[in-house]
């Protein structure tokens, strides 16, 4: 059931996520992930207020590449990017701050094509925000927010317009293969001919200095990440009312070789049980064992073109920052 509101400046929101919808979720994915051998958290929970918070830090780490590479690509090709997509809406998803949104925006004004700009994310607060900002700085397009997940939304996006549809910040690196397949496929479907698909990755380094410098991208030396990683069980403590002892948990990041992403996990510290009430679940934690928490899948060029023709997407256009570290693709309808 989809409801909508007006919003100061102007702005629909669409909430196509029911209050009780993300707590639902919660309890499905720590019962499931908990109980699973080895045992994981989607990467989704971080992302409370200060969660949130943590990982704007990170973006700031000189330790943290990603962002400011993927920044740089956007800062260089924008125009060429807005000319090959001639999209007149460009819709974004998991748009957080929409920061590097505008360099988006800016560059299809400047191609005079621009009319429209959605949102869609999970987080209200933050959703707003930016839809607010985007509202006072953009004055003369039609702007939609969409209060939703992109896992379980994208049929729901609104058509009007040529679409380009942005998902940027390498998060699609946080889906395991099967999930990029079934998420690419969902994209494919719901483009038409003439629109396309634009989307930010991290690259796979080649030689063993630069696999450290993504681990340590990773794990900084001043322990944000760290702090941001044990941040979820956090999130289950508030939540559900756990008993996660934080301290009793160790930060571990690395890159596994054959999938070629970088995993963040929680290391127990020694044996233990956690209880949570709201789901009436003990879980027990021998010394040593780890919980997994995130991954963050690398790409190829070639992985990346076999994903998209797996979907029924075709790469038409690929830009990179000068050391080949981060690629922006435009993908379109085969």
């Amino acid at each position: 059931m989809t409801t909508w509101t007006q919003i100061p400046g102007g702005i629909t929101l669409d909430r196509y996520l029911a209050p009780g919808d993300t707590r639902s979720a919660l309890l499905r994915d720590v019962r499931v992930g908990l109980t699973a051998e080895p045992k994981w958290l989607p990467p989704k929970w971080f992302y409370d207020e200060a969660g949130s918070e943590l990982f704007e830090q990170i973006t700031r780490l000189p330790e943290y590449y990603p962002t400011a590479r993927e920044r740089a690509v956007l800062t260089a090709h924008a125009g060429d990017i807005a000319r090959s997509s001639g999209a007149d809406v460009l819709v974004e998803l998991g748009s957080g701050s929409a920061e590097k949104t505008r360099l988006l925006l800016d560059a299809l004004l400047r191609e005079g094509a621009l009319s429209g700009y959605v949102a869609l994310d999970v987080s209200e607060s933050a959703l707003v925000a930016a839809a607010q900002r985007i509202r006072a700085d953009y004055p003369g397009i039609e702007l939609r927010a969409l209060l939703g997940d992109f896992e379980r939304h994208l049929g729901r996006l609104p058509r009007r317009g040529r679409r380009l549809i942005a998902f940027l910040g390498g998060t699609i690196g946080n889906l395991v293969p099967t999930e990029r397949a079934v998420f690419l496929a969902e994209i494919a479907t719901g483009l038409r001919p003439g629109e396309g698909f634009l989307l930010g990755t991290d690259l796979v380094k080649g030689s063993p200095g630069h696999r450290t410098r993504l681990v340590r991208a990773y794990d900084d030396a001043a322990g944000v990440t760290a702090r941001f990683n044990l941040n979820v069980l956090r999130v289950v403590n508030r939540e559900l009312g756990a008993d996660f002892d934080p301290d009793g948990f160790r930060h571990v990041a690395l890159f596994d070789e054959a999938e070629e992403w970088i995993e963040m996990r929680l290391r127990s510290t020694g044996d233990q049980v956690v209880w949570i009430p709201d789901l009436a679940l003990a879980v027990r934690f021998a010394e040593g064992e780890e919980l997994r928490t995130e991954i963050s899948a690398k790409f190829t060029r070639q992985r990346l073109e076999s994903e998209f023709a797996a979907a029924g997407l075709r790469l038409a256009r690929w830009w990179t920052d000068p050391d080949g570290d981060y690629a922006v693709s435009l993908a379109v309808p085969r």
